[in-house]
């Protein structure tokens, strides 16, 4: 079968007569597309060979209506990509397609692939195996099709360009009619406003550029991406704008280097985040992250990067990738900055910026990587102490240069790699946060389904644990411990952002909270003592926090006298506490209540009369009997 490379260049019927003219679409019903070969039905209906037989999903003469297929989508790689697969599950679910997270049940897979590592392209590799020895229909789309379009995987399935992504209904019809389509050519880049199913409904992850303007040695995500290509900044502050109406409480900017944003439409990174930070929220219920972007870039807009990274609405985090410590590499890398400037990035950001986080990638083993060169990268990680640094070893990507050089011997890579990975993580960026109190912007449930995750305004990612209903809320906590990749903490008061109100425990509805007990009790998982609903004043157990001056807090307690008294009234365990209030409910609590406080209802007197009654009853039954007993003898 041949496999067709963009539809648009297809002659209507498969004959000649030439193409369509540039920019022209044609409809689907006028592209002629050879289909797959089918296995043919046995014509003894009554042969009971099962290997022959089709589901109705492969079987031909069973079609279904357009649309109402299930799709399985499954994305790896980067931020970028989780967006292109959220725009594209929402052309699908818009169109009639039903999404679901279980590859068994679906009609049709559809897979983002990254092309950064090996290991994730050898994870697309299987799970592509996987889908055909399922006879399921396959459409690849991201970065390892649109670089690697001849790979042998890639036989016989459909593909999706990373630009073509609002093509992919009909790339999924014609797939699902047993058709081969690939949609590979370059053109104008996506609309923003395509519909789009967010894999969390509070993050917003939007694309600003697509490409890149470096040519780094190993890179092949710039085959993929290509050159750098910026959306205009009246369009994305339009999406912001949709964004933050549809209730999104944090936008990602996204990108495979944000610093180079707009130097191929006259515009650069500072106007457009200025542009961003107009439409946010004063009342900072939305924050916006700004994505990786590269030192060569950066370094011009120092000043001007830092002023909106101290911007209330705005985390002050920034990613910046210096893959080694020595400059040696950085040059065979093609990376066109030094370590120094590396440094000068750090460090005016750190110094500008309160509380300023840094995250960094080192790649180890490089080609022509000597002993000391590794040790530069050594000496650079320990010098910062980062708090976080995404270590991994150098893979060889076909087609790019660095393929071609001379390899450091595996093992002296992966030795490098358990080093600096054991450098890296002796490091205790949070000590010293036990006791502080900050503001975090809650958003998603933690893998353990107990704890939500919030991030503190330097995005450290802080675990909670509350009720679900505050994802997408503001809260302040008080951090309770630390451990190596982010805190805890116990909230103490909700921000309602919307009006600049904060909301205490005596505000919080009585479902939110623990039913009252003896706040010196304490839970059998906890050293705590168990928080109390009626509030500190009923129990007579006033509990205070630390008015500790800490320049780093991010909010004095002195200011707010309101968190004074203010007991911790989230349960240890969110599953706990759903176990005591299903308790409560059942055994009438309210009853139980109203008894330990001295308060008699009526019925509670008819039932206490008609015991003392069957009581004095029973006495005198008793007495007659021993009574007539006696005169008896």
């Amino acid at each position: 079968m041949q496999a067709m490379e963009d539809i648009e260049d297809l002659l209507i019927g498969g004959g000649g007569g030439g193409g369509a003219p540039p920019g022209y679409r044609l409809p689907l019903t006028a592209v002629g597309l050879k289909p797959k070969k089918k296995n043919k039905l046995k014509s003894n209906p009554d042969a009971d060979d099962s290997s022959n037989q089709l589901s109705p999903t492969q079987n031909p003469l069973v079609p279904k209506i357009p649309g109402t297929q299930t799709i399985y989508v499954k994305t790896f790689g980067c931020s970028h990509n989780q967006s292109d697969s959220e725009y594209m599950a929402g052309q699908l679910s818009a169109f009639g397609y039903l999404l679901s997270d279980n590859p068994e049940e679906a009609d049709l897979w559809l897979i983002n692939t990254c092309t950064v590592k090996s290991p994730s392209q050898s994870a697309m590799d299987t799970l592509i195996t996987k889908c055909k020895n399922a006879k399921k229909p396959l459409v690849v789309a991201g970065c390892v099709p649109q670089g690697s379009r001849d790979l042998k995987e890639l036989e016989g399935v459909s593909i999706v360009g990373v630009q073509q992504i609002d093509r992919v209904v009909e790339v999924v019809e014609e797939t699902l009619k047993g058709h081969e389509v690939r949609l590979l050519n370059r053109k104008t880049l996506p609309a923003l406003d395509l519909p789009k199913v967010r894999k969390n409904k509070f993050i917003e992850i939007l694309p600003i550029n697509v490409g890149c303007l470096g040519a780094c040695t190993y890179c092949k995500t710039k085959h993929a991406r290509g050159h750098l290509g910026s959306y205009t900044v009246d369009s994305l502050v339009k999406r912001v704008r949709t964004v933050i109406n549809e209730g999104v409480k944090e936008v990602w900017l996204s990108s495979e280097d944000t610093g180079a944003y707009g130097r191929d439409i006259g515009v650069n990174l500072p106007s457009l985040l200025n542009a961003i930070v107009a439409e946010l929220p004063p009342d900072a219920s939305t924050m916006l992250r700004i994505g990786m972007t590269n030192p060569p870039f950066i370094l011009e807009h120092l000043k001007e990067i830092a002023n909106v990274l101290c911007h209330p609405c705005v985390y002050s985090f920034l990613h910046v990738p210096v893959q080694s410590g020595s400059d040696a590499i950085l040059s065979a890398m093609n990376r066109e900055y030094t370590v120094d400037e590396f440094r000068t990035v750090v460090d005016t950001l750190t110094e500008l910026v309160p509380g300023m986080q840094i995250a960094t990638d080192i790649i180890c083993g490089f080609p022509g990587e000597t002993d000391e060169d590794f040790c530069q990268t050594i000496n650079l990680i320990k010098e910062y102490k980062l708090p976080q640094v995404h270590i991994s070893q150098f893979y060889p990507r076909p087609g790019t240069p660095a393929a071609r050089m001379k390899k450091v011997p595996s093992a002296i890579v992966k030795k490098r790699s358990r080093e600096l990975t054991s450098v890296f993580e002796a490091f205790t960026p949070y000590n010293g946060m036990e006791g502080r109190v900050e503001r975090i912007w809650i958003t998603e449930i933690a893998a353990d389904g107990i704890h939500l995750v919030g991030h503190t305004k330097g995005y450290i990612q802080v675990l909670v644990i509350a009720p679900e209903t505050m994802l997408g809320t503001s809260a302040m906590v008080k951090v309770t411990s630390v451990g190596r990749w982010s805190v805890f903490g116990d909230v103490i008061e909700t921000i309602s952002t919307r009006h600049h109100k904060t909301t205490t425990l005596e505000e919080m509805p009585i479902q939110d909270k623990v039913p009252c007990c003896n706040t010196h009790e304490k839970c059998s998982s906890s050293t705590e003592p168990e928080p109390c609903a009626c509030g500190p004043e009923s129990c007579k157990a006033p509990v205070t926090l630390d008015n500790k001056d800490d320049s780093s807090s991010n909010i004095s307690l002195a200011e707010e006298p309101k968190r004074k008294n203010v007991i911790e009234w989230l349960p240890r365990r969110r599953k706990r506490h759903v176990a005591k209030r299903e308790e409560r409910e059942s055994s009438g609590i309210a009853s139980e209540r109203k008894q330990a406080s001295g308060e008699w209802g009526f019925v509670d007197r008819i039932l206490v009369g008609g015991i003392l009654i069957s009581i004095f009853a029973i006495v005198g039954v008793l007495f007659h009997l021993g009574s007539t007993t006696l005169l008896l003898l």
